[in-house]
C-alpha cells in the first residue's frame, strides 16, 4: 500500500527550564473539550495538532465548505508558536518560536489575520554583533547603514555585500514558487479513476514546466551558483564572498540556526537563504516581533478558523489513527480517553515520525517508506532560555547607555560568534556529546518594541542557544545541577559583552532538546 492510500496529510510539524513552575495562558479563542463534540458525526477532515500550520490548514478547508475539527493535545493552542505567562510572574514569553518572517504573505492576506488581531513590529536594525575588542557590527534593511557598518571592518566587504544580497534575493524568487505551489507528490493512485490520474499528471506537468521556465530565466551561471549554495558548506560560500571574520560569523549563524550542523557541514549554505527568504510588510528579509508574543499568530489563525466554522478541541490527545485493516483507508482517530472521531481524511500537524511511526498502526505503511521516516535526522542542538530581567543589558562596546533601548537592542544580538572558527569549535564539542563551552547565543529583546509583555522598566529576553546535544556524554538534562550550570554558563558569557547581565536576571525558563520533545512534540527536540 502506498503512503497516499492512507490519506494522512502532513500539515507541517509544529515549530520554533523546568526550574520554575509554569502555566499556559488559556486558549485565546473558544475551544471545546472532547466530550462536547457531536457523537456519531462523520467529519470531512480531522487535524491532529493545533499548531499554527494545523490551524491554517483547518481554516482553508472550512472556508472551502468542509467540516473540520482540530485536536490539540495541550490546553493551549499554537504548538510552538505560543505565548505563555506565569513562567515568571508579570512576564509573557514567546516560549519557543520568537520571530516572524517566513509566514507566507498570502496566508496573512487571505485569512485576514490583521483583522483578527495580528500586529507585527518590524525590527530595524535587525542584527547587532558586539566584539570583545570594543568594535561592533550593526546590520539592517537600510543599504547605507550596512555599507557604513561593514566598512568599519572591510571596504571590500562593504562593496560586496549588496551583490551578495542581490544574488540571494534572486534565488529566493525561485524558492517562492516552490514554497507557494502544491508539491507534486509521488503518489501511486491505486484506487483513482482515469480522470483523477489524468488530472494528477497535468498538475505535475504544470508544476515542472513553470519551474523549468523560472530556472531558464536564471541563466547558466546563476544556476551553477544556486546549486553550489544548496550543496556547499556555509563557510565556503561566505569565504568566497567576504574577508571579514565578524561579518562572516554573523551571517553564518543564519546557516546553522536550529540544526545539529556546523559552518563546514555540506548543505548548510542553503539556510543562508532564510536571511532574506521571508518578509514583513512586503519588505524582503525583514523579521518582526509579534505584539503579545508568538501566541498572537496562532490566536489570529484560530479566530479565522473559528469564523469559518472549524471546531477546535483542546486537551484532546490522539492515541491512534484508525485505519481499516481490509482497505487500508483511514477511518478517523482515537483519543487517549477512548473517544473515536470519524473522518476519511486526517491531516497531521505532528512530526512525520510521530505521525507515521507512533500514530499509524503497525503493518499499515510500506516498510521502505517507514524506514525513510525512521532514519530521518532529527538530531537537535538547540536550547531556548526565556529570561526576565530588571534592566536592559548595556554592551561594553557601545559608548552610549540606552536604558530605554538603542539600535543595539532592536534586532538579533549575536553573542560568542565573532568568527566562524568559534562556531565550529562549539559545534564539534556538541558532536562529541558535550554542551558548548562557549555557546553560540542569539539574543532578542522583544519588550523594547512590545510594551505588552513585561512590567515597565523590565524586559523579556529570548536566548536561542547552540550547541546542546539531546543526550549528554556526561550527566543528564534531567539533573537540576546540570541545567543550572549551563544556564549560568550562558549568562556568564553574556556578562563578557554586557557586564552585570547575570545580576539583572529575575527568573528564567529553559527548554533543552528533551524538553522540546516532551512538551511540544518536536521529535528529538528538532525545531
Amino acid at each position: 500500500m502506498s503512503p497516499a492510500a492512507t490519506r494522512i496529510l502532513l500539515a507541517g510539524a509544529r515549530r520554533r527550564g523546568r526550574g520554575l513552575s509554569t502555566s499556559a495562558e488559556p486558549s485565546p479563542s473558544p475551544s471545546l473539550s472532547p466530550s462536547q463534540l457531536p457523537r456519531g458525526k462523520r467529519w470531512d477532515a480531522m487535524v491532529i495538532g493545533g499548531g499554527h500550520n494545523g490551524l491554517a490548514a483547518a481554516a482553508y478547508l472550512a472556508r472551502a465548505g468542509r467540516s473540520v475539527a482540530v485536536l490539540e493535545r495541550r490546553g493551549v493552542l499554537g504548538g510552538a508558536a505560543v505565548s505563555e505567562s506565569d513562567l515568571v510572574p508579570g512576564f509573557r514569553f514567546s516560549r519557543c518560536s520568537y520571530l516572524l518572517s517566513l509566514l507566507r504573505p498570502a496566508l496573512i492576506r487571505e485569512l485576514e489575520l490583521e483583522r483578527h488581531g495580528l500586529k507585527l513590529l518590524p525590527r530595524s536594525p535587525s542584527s547587532f554583533t558586539p566584539c570583545l575588542d570594543g568594535r561592533y557590527l550593526l546590520l539592517g534593511p537600510e543599504a547605507e547603514l550596512n555599507r557604513s557598518e561593514i566598512g568599519k571592518f572591510s571596504k571590500k566587504d562593504a562593496e560586496a555585500y549588496p551583490r551578495y544580497e542581490e544574488q540571494l534575493e534572486k534565488f529566493c524568487k525561485l524558492m517562492d514558487f516552490v514554497i507557494d505551489s502544491p508539491p507534486p507528490e509521488l503518489r501511486q493512485l491505486y484506487h483513482a479513476s482515469m480522470v483523477d490520474r489524468m488530472k494528477d499528471k497535468v498538475d505535475k506537468s504544470v508544476f515542472w514546466s513553470k519551474l523549468l521556465g523560472i530556472v531558464m530565466q536564471q541563466g547558466q551561471k546563476d544556476m551553477v551558483n544556486f546549486f553550489d549554495l544548496l550543496l556547499s558548506p556555509a563557510s565556503k560560500i561566505l569565504n568566497n564572498w567576504f574577508e571579514g571574520d565578524v561579518l562572516k560569523a554573523t551571517l553564518a549563524t543564519d546557516a546553522v540556526i536550529g540544526t545539529m550542523a556546523g559552518v563546514n557541514t555540506p548543505g548548510s549554505g542553503y539556510v543562508l537563504l532564510h536571511h532574506i527568504m521571508g518578509e514583513t510588510g512586503g519588505q524582503r528579509g525583514v523579521w518582526a516581533y509579534v505584539e503579545g508574543g508568538m501566541g498572537s499568530v496562532s490566536s489570529a489563525i484560530s479566530k479565522a478558523a473559528l469564523e469559518a466554522g472549524v471546531q477546535i478541541v483542546t486537551n484532546a490527545e490522539v492515541s491512534q489513527v484508525m485505519v481499516d485493516e481490509n482497505t487500508g483507508k483511514v477511518q478517523g482517530v482515537a483519543l487517549v480517553d477512548g473517544t473515536e472521531l470519524h473522518s476519511s481524511v486526517v491531516l497531521s500537524n505532528a512530526t512525520p515520525y510521530k505521525t507515521f511511526v507512533d500514530l499509524v498502526p503497525a503493518n499499515t505503511l510500506p516498510e521502505e517508506f517507514l524506514c525513510a521516516i525512521k532514519t530521518a535526522d532529527y538530531s537537535s542542538a538547540t536550547t531556548k532560555i526565556n529570561v526576565a530581567v530588571n534592566a536592559l543589558p548595556q554592551f561594553r562596546c557601545c559608548k552610549n547607555i540606552n536604558p530605554e533601548g538603542g539600535p543595539e537592542h532592536m534586532g538579533t544580538i549575536h553573542i560568542g560568534s565573532e568568527s566562524m572558527e568559534e562556531i565550529d569549535i562549539a559545534y564539534k564539542e556538541a558532536a562529541g556529546g558535550f554542551s558548548s563551552t562557549r555557546p553560540v547565543i542569539e539574543m532578542t529583546i522583544p519588550s523594547v518594541l512590545d510594551k505588552t509583555i513585561s512590567p515597565p522598566g523590565q524586559h523579556v529576553i529570548n536566548l536561542f542557544v547552540q550547541y546542546t546535544p539531546y543526550k549528554l556524554s556526561e550527566g543528564s538534562w534531567q539533573d537540576p545541577a546540570v541545567r543550572k550550570s549551563f544556564a549560568e554558563r550562558c549568562f556568564s558569557l553574556i556578562d563578557e559583552y554586557a557586564p552585570h547581565f547575570s545580576s539583572s536576571v529575575i527568573g528564567y525558563d529553559m527548554l533543552t532538546p528533551p524538553d522540546l520533545e516532551r512538551e511540544f512534540g518536536l521529535t528529538g527536540g528538532n525545531i
